[in-house]
């Protein structure tokens, strides 16, 4: 993808029917931006990150953000922030798709 152009996000989500769909929007030493795509039912299972820092913004869709030993509702327009270390994942608990914009810094090695 050639950058700096305005994007619609959604336009690059990848949807699977086996797990979650991954697509990458841009990718940097010091950043990486991608979309997670997620099936009905599907989940992103809990984990975390030694050295790097998460932002999950919800584009389309509801589910679940789970967050150490919680879980946030989501839905359009809602965020999370993932510090380094804290377990984290994501489960769409509807009858539709989910679309989540993730940004990781830095980027993985």
């Amino acid at each position: 993808m050639n950058h700096p152009e305005s994007i619609v996000p959604q336009d690059f989500a990848e949807f699977r029917d086996a797990k979650m769909g991954k697509s990458t929007l841009f990718m940097s030493e010091r950043m990486l931006v991608g979309l997670n795509a997620f099936e009905p039912g599907q989940e992103h299972a809990l984990h975390a990150h030694a050295d790097q820092d998460k932002v999950y913004l919800t584009l389309e869709g509801r589910g679940v953000f789970l967050l150490d030993d919680r879980e946030i509702e989501m839905e359009a327009g809602r965020m999370l922030i993932a510090p380094e270390g804290v377990p984290h994942g994501i489960r769409n608990t509807s009858e539709e798709r989910l679309i989540v914009l993730m940004v990781m810094a830095p980027a993985p090695g």
